[in-house]
C-alpha cells in the first residue's frame, strides 16, 4: 500500500500535470521519433547550465547525447526557454544553456515562475523526471542524484530529487548521489521513500566520479532484458 507521504506528493505534482503536456515543446527530431515510436533517452540540463565548467559543459552535451544516437535511440535533453518548456534542444539552444549565466536551475516546484515569468533554465532531476513522464518518456540518464545533505538533522536540507523518484514513474540511470552529500542518510531516505535501487552489473552504490561509494546494494541486474522486467513488475 502507498505511504501517506507519497499520496501527498503525487496530490502536489496533480496541479502541474493536467495542462503540462500542451504547454510543451518538442524539437523536430524527439518529434519525428515520437511518431515513428523509436526509443527517447530523457537528458538533464542542469549539469550544463550549472554543473560543468565553460566550455566542457557544450561539448559533454554534445557527447551525451551522440552516445544515445549511437546506441539507437533519440536524445531528448529537456530544458525551459524563455518560458517555453522543451523537450528535444537544437544547437542553438544547447549553446544558449551552455553559455548564458542567466539561466536559472528549476526544480519541479519552479516550472510555474519560470513559465509565467518567461525564464530560461535548467531543469534538474526532479523537474526533468516529472517533464519526461509528461511527454511519455520512461527512460532517463543523468549523472549525480540529488539527496540528503551533510547536518539535514538541522538544515533539513534534503532534495526535492528524492520525492520525485518516490513518486514518479520513470528508470533512471545515473552514477549514484552527488559526492557532497550524506550518503548513508541519502540511502536511509531511499529506502523509507521506498526507491529501488538496482545496480547494473555491479552491487556497489557509485560515488558519483567514483565506481564504489563504499555502500553495498541489495540487488543487481546483468542484462538490459533484466532491467526491463524489473521495470514493468514494478509498474504492472
Amino acid at each position: 500500500m502507498p505511504s501517506s507521504i507519497n499520496l501527498k506528493a503525487q496530490r502536489s505534482h496533480a496541479y502541474l500535470s493536467s495542462n503540462l503536456p500542451s504547454m510543451i515543446r518538442y524539437s523536430d527530431e524527439v518529434a519525428a521519433a515520437r511518431s515513428a515510436g523509436l526509443p527517447l533517452v530523457a537528458l538533464e540540463s542542469t549539469i550544463i547550465s550549472h554543473g560543468l565548467p565553460r566550455p566542457t559543459n557544450l561539448q559533454v552535451a554534445k557527447e551525451v547525447e551522440a552516445i544515445v544516437r549511437d546506441a539507437g535511440a533519440v536524445p531528448a535533453t529537456i530544458a525551459v526557454i524563455d518560458g517555453e518548456i522543451n523537450v528535444g534542444l537544437d544547437l542553438k539552444s544547447l549553446e544558449r544553456l551552455a553559455e548564458d549565466t542567466s539561466v536559472v536551475k528549476a526544480s519541479i516546484r519552479d516550472l510555474p515562475m519560470v513559465h509565467v515569468k518567461k525564464l530560461s533554465a535548467a531543469t534538474t532531476v526532479a523537474a526533468t523526471s516529472h517533464i519526461a513522464h509528461q511527454a511519455g518518456i520512461s527512460f532517463f540518464a543523468t549523472g549525480g542524484l540529488g539527496g540528503v545533505h551533510r547536518g539535514a538533522q538541522e538544515s533539513w536540507d534534503e532534495s526535492a530529487d528524492l520525492m520525485a523518484l518516490a513518486t514518479i514513474p520513470i528508470l533512471v540511470v545515473c552514477a549514484g548521489a552527488k559526492s557532497i552529500l550524506d550518503v548513508p542518510a541519502t540511502l536511509e531516505r531511499m529506502e523509507t521513500l521506498s526507491i529501488p535501487i538496482i545496480g547494473y552489473r555491479t552491487q556497489r552504490f557509485p560515488g558519483f566520479y567514483l565506481a564504489d561509494s563504499g555502500f553495498t546494494l541489495d540487488y543487481r541486474a546483468d542484462s538490459p532484458v533484466e532491467v526491463a522486467s524489473l521495470w514493468h513488475a514494478r509498474h504492472a
